[in-house]
């Protein structure tokens, strides 16, 4: 047997790969782009930025160091320069895979940031594989914007898994929807009505505001904002104010918040203010044909009769009165029960004719 040269002991002494194989090596040199290894083979293997991870623009010498150990797939065993094609995000994404099917199994609850956001959803990378979260899924509430998601980190779970349709769906929504019950049960269990609470302003609508009181959502109804007239809400309320309110009811999971607290009740000590031949002021809040509702303090309307209103004849009270218009009137009448006050004008002046016969004596 002929002896073999030094080339070929060589060569032979190295092992040989295929496509496919999972090699491991050691890292010899980093560029911001591509990382060398020495894997034991006549060439050397190369990882690009592209095969590193899934990540855009990532300088590769901030995340691996000459000396580092790392496991890679191989792509190609040539790759046009004598060199070896290595994938190190294709062999994490398989165990990603693995990785995301026992997380499936055992409905593991994973944290990841998210890394993008599309029309229909958000997408998070675990170990280079890419799950995605549709919108419906995202909150336990309607979400009109997504890009806020954007490198927040989220937990969910995984809710379908089939990596041969590359269809695996992440889902927040029901870890959020579990945690607020568990607030829920933790609050109703420690609250009742006439509770005095501090909330957070969550979303204003046309009727009304949603109070955050801890995880718990109550209503504060745009009739119990105030004892006075609130005619928008969103003119009243911001999102994000704290707010103190009282729960009034509790039904079932339905908390319904007032702010109307009984010793800012603007009808305490009304008996005495408004007694019958009192002379007040107000300002004329809304009007009617039969009449104008004066506001004498907010809560507090009364009725000026269309009547009333003058000794001459007033058609109807636009005629003579105007929207946020200064009055003054007598009380004539006052029903604290039924909470209706009613006024005159006319009870402070006296008639054309007795004026004029008051000034012919006068003469």
């Amino acid at each position: 047997m002929s002896e073999m040269s030094f080339e070929q002991m060589l060569e032979e002494s190295l092992k040989t790969i295929r496509n496919g194989e999972v090699v491991e090596g050691t890292v010899i040199d980093v560029k911001p782009d591509e990382i060398i290894l020495n894997i034991g083979y006549k060439s050397d293997g190369i990882i690009t930025r592209n095969e590193y991870t899934n990540e855009p623009n990532v300088d590769l010498t901030t995340v691996v160091k000459v000396g580092d150990t790392l496991e890679a797939k191989v792509v190609k065993v040539n790759d046009g320069e004598g060199q070896v094609l290595l994938s190190y995000k294709r062999l994490a994404a398989e165990k990603g895979s693995k990785r995301l099917e026992e997380a499936f199994e055992n409905q593991e609850i994973l944290k990841a940031k998210v890394s993008q956001v599309l029309a229909g959803g958000v997408c998070v990378i675990v170990d280079e594989t890419r799950v995605f979260i549709p919108a419906s899924l995202v909150s336990d509430t309607y979400e009109k914007d997504l890009t806020k998601f954007k490198d927040q980190e989220i937990e969910f779970v995984i809710t379908e898994f089939d990596p041969k349709k590359r269809r695996i769906i992440g889902n927040r929504k029901t870890l959020l929807v579990a945690k607020k019950a568990e607030l829920q049960k933790e609050l109703f269990a420690k609250i009742k009505v006439g509770d005095v609470i501090e909330g957070t302003v969550k979303n204003v609508t046309d009727f009304g505001a949603f109070i955050d009181l801890g995880g718990v959502d109550g209503l504060l109804h745009i009739s119990e904002m105030s004892w006075g007239r609130v005619e928008n809400p969103k003119k009243v309320f911001t999102v994000g104010q704290t707010v103190r309110v009282f729960i009034k009811n509790i039904t079932d999971t339905k908390i319904a918040l007032s702010m109307k607290f009984e010793d800012e009740n603007p009808w305490n000590g009304a008996a005495e203010k408004y007694a019958v031949g009192n002379v007040v002021k107000g300002k004329v809040a809304r009007m009617t044909d039969f009449g104008a509702f004066v506001e004498l303090a907010p809560g507090v309307d009364a009725l000026l009769h269309v009547s009333q209103i003058s000794h001459e004849h007033v058609e109807k009270p636009a005629d003579v009165l105007k929207i946020g218009q200064e009055v003054e009137a007598k009380i004539v009448d006052f029903n604290e029960e039924e909470k209706k006050i009613s006024l005159s004008i006319k009870a402070l002046t006296a008639p054309a004719e007795d004026a004029e016969e008051t000034a012919e004596t006068e003469e």
